[in-house]
């Protein structure tokens, strides 16, 4: 890569946990465009650095940290952010997840623009890296610890405040396959359990300082559009996000009958009031803080002022609130507050969790668990007592139920029997958000065709129908290029790293972004070869899965009660559910759209219109097809 000014620091660092050896390789500017940084440059070198089989929790299993072009410089919500890429031992498929905070910054400014974890220490370590240093260093004493607890003793043993840290806790440690990754107290690398990637290989945690300048290709012109992209993030397009924050969502999906109840039983919640955001701000938020670089500050935090779990502290969004509150049918904040809480000590993925601990309860009410089973524990909806204890037995394996349970839900109802899997509601091994996809038929499509199993923010497909801007009720061709442009979209997004929060602030949509990438970078992209490189990051993600055996049709599907089970709400929604016939339609479409075969599979046309020549042999392989 070209010596100039520009925002890449133009290097990988490869560290091997079993030898403690590291390698420094030159990330080369071709590579760099393709796949722009952050989930595509991650994916990209998952790929080029794992072998087809792996298990998760396999000393082979390679565990990436990309950064993202924008990381490190002054640009607000990607000047902050980080990411990271494995093998998910939920799904088993790619994993990935986006944290924003300090820690993405001061890696870059370390000299990386990504770290490559191969291997297993002997005992638990952390990884110090001080710019050109890295180490590894014993971390028994930190066993058991939380995220933050672990964060706050390495920079007392390191002696430096201002050493960005990135951990696990018990969870992690222990392989829970919800485990996630936490920065800066707050910040999760969330879904897909990441956090028992770092566990396998007995990393404790990676602490990094860093002292060189993040310089950009034109400095002049990248601080006057920095300038307005902050102005604008003061602005209308981010009010909810600075004002209730995500959990505005309450009252409105609820409105509409799309608030998932009581593991998706019901579709509105009649405790949704007392779990809104207005409730929430008025009685629990104690302050709203942001990320480095940040013009929006959206970190609700918030505090239990009385009762049992009196000072309990958790940044609280939507999803946690969500899947800890209404999807269990508890309606109390100090409860659900006292859970994210443990959440984060345990180092754990709030939806996951919530998923979990919401389908055990479907089980326990429909008699597929006993009190025998949970250890005498009231497993009933809306026991807030019974949900804060099961987090805590699932972040400790503590337990045999939870012991089952820290496998995931898939595993859990496999595991557990007796009919558990019509209450199992997961995408791939992955637990569902809190969208009623009943009665959001285009999110129920993105959902179900998301490269890392259920979410919401693979495509951004519930919007359109909350919005009013297609008929929510039913799928029909069309959805397929409405998922397709919100995956190619938000694969941008995060390759970037931009907060998804500040994408309304872009006006001018790729366009803006494109200028943003070539300002900070020096290398000339258009809107167009924006939206391609997302189009590839998507493909690259789906060859991924197919190496893997999970990338094909039949792992694109929605759980039995999403297909099976009417909504029994009265209202507008009442008898919703999504039949065989419709959602084949919307696989259909949007297969066509993305020029894959009927299976789900990328043709061989498609690779190379996207440059991905060097990967065809996996879909010959997958068709029976020789190498020529």
């Amino acid at each position: 890569m070209v010596k100039e000014r520009m925002s890449y620091a133009k290097q990988i660092l490869h560290v091997d946990l079993s030898t403690g050896k590291t390698e420094i390789k030159p990330l080369k500017e071709d590579v760099a465009k393709k796949y722009i940084g952050g989930i595509g440059l991650g994916m990209h070198l998952f790929l080029d650095t794992s072998k087809a089989g792996v298990d998760p929790f396999s000393p082979e299993n390679p565990i990436i940290f990309a950064t993202g072009p924008l990381s490190g410089t002054m640009a607000p919500s990607a000047g902050n952010s980080y990411a990271v890429v494995s093998k998910s031992p939920a799904t088993e498929g790619i994993a990935e997840g986006k944290a924003h905070g300090f820690f993405g910054a001061e890696l870059k400014r370390a000299g990386y623009d990504a770290v490559v974890f191969k291997g297993k220490a002997e005992k638990l370590v952390y990884v110090w890296i001080d710019d050109n240093s890295v180490q590894l260093i014993n971390a028994e004493h930190l066993k058991g610890k939380s995220p933050y607890e672990t964060d706050v003793a390495i920079r007392e043993e390191l002696g430096d405040h201002y050493i960005r840290v990135s951990a696990i806790g018990e969870a992690g440690e222990k392989l829970v396959r919800v485990a996630s990754i936490i920065n800066d107290e707050f910040r999760a690398i969330g879904r897909t359990g990441l956090g028992a990637v770092m566990g396998a290989k007995n990393l404790k945690a990676v602490a990094v300082r860093g002292t060189n300048d993040v310089n950009v290709a034109n400095l002049e012109e990248f601080t006057e559009f920095i300038k307005r992209i902050h102005e604008r993030m003061k602005g209308p397009a981010t009010r909810k996000y600075r004002t209730l924050g995500t959990p505005e969502n309450v009252l409105v999906l609820n409105a509409i009958a799309a608030l998932a109840t009581r593991n998706f039983t019901q579709a509105t919640f009649e405790g949704a009031e007392k779990v809104s955001g207005e409730y929430l701000n008025e009685r629990y938020i104690k302050k709203i803080v942001g990320c480095a670089t940040c013009g929006m500050r959206c970190d609700h935090i918030g505090v239990v002022p009385e009762g049992p779990y009196k000072g309990s502290t958790a940044r609280v969004e939507f999803e946690c609130l969500w899947a800890l509150g209404p999807n269990t049918g508890v309606d109390r904040l100090d409860a659900i507050i006292e859970a994210i809480y443990q959440c984060d000590y345990y180092g754990m993925d709030c939806i996951s969790t919530g998923g979990i601990v919401g389908f055990a309860m479907d089980c326990y009410e429909n008699g597929v668990l006993t009190k025998k089973d949970t250890d005498g524990l009231d497993l009933r909806f809306g026991n807030a007592e019974a949900l804060v204890e099961m987090v805590k037995r699932i972040g400790s394996r503590k337990g045999q139920l939870a012991d089952v349970l820290a496998e995931g839900t898939m595993r859990a109802a496999e595991k557990i029997g007796k009919g558990a899997v019509k209450y199992a509601n997961h995408i791939k091994g992955l637990e569902l958000p809190g969208y009623e996809l009943r009665t959001l038929k285009t999110a129920a499509l993105g959902f179900a065709v998301s490269f890392r199993g259920a979410c919401h923010l693979r495509s951004g497909a519930y919007s359109p129908d909350v919005k009013g801007k297609v008929d929510r009720f039913k799928i029909e061709k069309g959805r397929g290029k409405i998922v397709m442009d919100g995956e190619d979209l938000y694969n941008v997004v995060d390759s970037l790293i931009l907060c998804k929060f500040s994408r309304g602030v872009f006006y001018e949509g790729l366009d803006e972004m494109a200028k943003y990438y070539t300002l900070a970078t020096g290398i000339k992209i258009t809107a167009e070869e924006l939206r391609q490189a997302g189009e590839r990051i998507n493909n690259l993600a789906r060859l991924i899965n197919i190496r893997e055996g999970k990338g094909t049709r039949e792992y694109d599907t929605l759980p039995p009660k999403i297909m099976s089970v009417p909504v029994p709400d009265e209202g507008v929604a009442k008898g919703a559910y999504v039949n065989q016939k419709e959602f084949d339609i919307g696989l259909d479409d949007y297969y066509e759209i993305r020029g894959w075969t009927k299976e789900g599979i990328p043709t061989v046309e498609k690779l190379k219109e996207l440059g991905l020549n060097d990967l065809i042999h996996i879909v010959n392989k997958k068709i029976g097809k020789p190498k020529k």
